[in-house]
């Protein structure tokens, strides 16, 4: 059972033993955030931002509880994910908790401090306390998120401080049925960063991931951040990522989602003057899994420039969802801003809901949005059936090639490779592909 009452009980029972219980500050805004969920509920398609997308089911979601210590499946997980990028930083958390037994840090710049956010409550909590967030922000599973977070990854950049191997934050099951992470990335004027946030896939159970990652990009800075979800079938992922961007910030999102019963990323950013950013997504789904991203980009002042990029394969009787809103302020003259998602659709079953809007308010501006949801080019497959390709292995090419595009703008080449194992692995006839790829 997962009504809020449930929920309420939950957070009498674990609140005490929650890291950072006993700073004042968090209390509050714990239980603010539980009243919070607790007065609002589960979103319904009765409410504008969900309305292809309801979590009413989840009032008679069967979770339960379990115990936070890593196992063996998750030790070997992680061990074939650093073999992927060695070089690498790596924090791992199990069910929520970090664990050090699993973690890899390898020597930082000085001024560089990455972490647990259990940690950073405990020896930095003004810092914390200002780049956490509110118990208002976002939906309601924000507001649980706030509730029962306690850690997550801190990652902290004095002026620029530049950390060249990727930050891998890896998150594995354990035996919870749910956990809470909130993520926190403080850039300051000119650091650089690329960061990982990756949920691998899980077991079979009924379970529940709540997560927001919040990033505040200082003047200058530049910040990469790659979403991998690869959750088990009977999984709920709900995640938020903010980004703050000062002036001359460039931000770049790739979200890669291929997993879970249901997942909902929402992506919110603000840029500053001359700030940048590119949203970059892929998503696959079949058998009777929903996927769903919504996207806020608000171009709050002059000069900047975003690109948004989104890609959907859905297969069986999968349905995506992608609603994307660009708003450009009154003052943010000199903006361009280009939006487009596209879906392919695989079974005569499936279903894609695409809603790009723009909102401008600016006179002196250069916009524009579009969103496609189509099949595979018959003639495409006509051709390469004439050169000799087989129907199946002729429909898994042009299906890869519709994807690849996104994954071609992830830079570093092991977090591109990490990408494309993760597509593969949910496509047939994979090896043939990963031949030609």
């Amino acid at each position: 059972m997962s009504a809020p009452g449930f929920w309420l009980a939950e957070h009498h029972r674990a609140a005490a033993a929650l890291p950072g219980a006993a700073l004042p500050w968090l209390a509050t805004l714990r239980r603010q955030a539980i009243e919070r969920f607790a007065d609002e509920g589960w979103p319904t398609t009765r409410q504008e931002n969900w309305r292809h997308t309801s979590l009413a089911f989840m009032e008679e979601y069967p979770l339960g509880t379990g115990a936070h210590a890593p196992t063996q499946a998750a030790h070997a997980s992680l061990a074939a994910l650093r073999a992927s990028d060695p070089g690498a930083h790596w924090l791992a958390f199990v069910d929520g908790r970090f664990a050090p037994a699993l973690s890899a840090i390898s020597a930082l710049p000085a001024g560089a401090r990455i972490g647990s956010l259990a940690d950073a409550l405990a020896h930095e909590p003004e810092a914390v306390e200002a780049a956490f967030g509110r118990a208002g922000d976002g939906d309601s599973p924000a507001a649980l998120n706030a509730a029962f977070a306690g850690d997550g990854a801190w990652i902290r950049l004095a002026r620029g401080v530049a950390v060249e191997p990727p930050i891998h934050l890896v998150f594995l099951g354990g035996g919870a049925a749910h956990r809470h992470l909130r993520n926190l990335v403080v850039a300051e004027a000119g650091s650089q960063a690329r960061i990982v946030e990756h949920y691998p896939q899980g077991g079979e159970a009924a379970t529940l991931t709540t997560a927001v990652t919040r990033i505040e990009a200082g003047a200058d800075s530049r910040i990469e951040h790659i979403k991998l979800q690869q959750e088990g079938e009977q999984a709920i992922h709900l995640a938020t990522i903010e980004a703050d961007q000062a002036r001359g910030a460039v931000f770049a999102s790739h979200a890669l989602s291929f997993g879970a019963r249901l997942a909902r990323t929402d992506i919110r950013t603000r840029l500053g003057e001359g700030a940048e950013v590119l949203l970059n997504g892929l998503y696959h789904a079949d058998g009777r899994r929903h996927v769903d991203h919504h996207t806020h980009i608000d171009h709050a002042r002059p000069r900047g420039t975003s690109r948004e990029y989104y890609r959907g394969l859905l297969d069986g009787s999968a349905r995506g969802v992608f609603a994307g809103r660009i708003v450009v302020a009154q003052d943010a003259q000199r903006t361009d801003a280009l939006q487009r998602c596209d879906n392919l659709l695989l079974s005569p079953r499936a279903e894609a809901d695409a809603r790009p809007e723009l909102e401008i308010y600016a006179d002196d501006v250069k916009c524009a949005h579009g969103a496609t949801v189509g099949q595979l080019d018959e003639d495409a497959l006509f051709y390469l059936r004439a050169r000799g390709v087989d129907a199946g292995h002729a429909r898994q090419l042009l299906t890869y090639a519709f994807a690849a595009e996104v994954l071609e703008r992830i830079a570093h080449p092991p977090l591109r490779a990490l990408g494309r194992a993760a597509l593969f692995a949910r496509l047939p006839d994979a090896a043939r592909l990963e031949e030609l790829s």
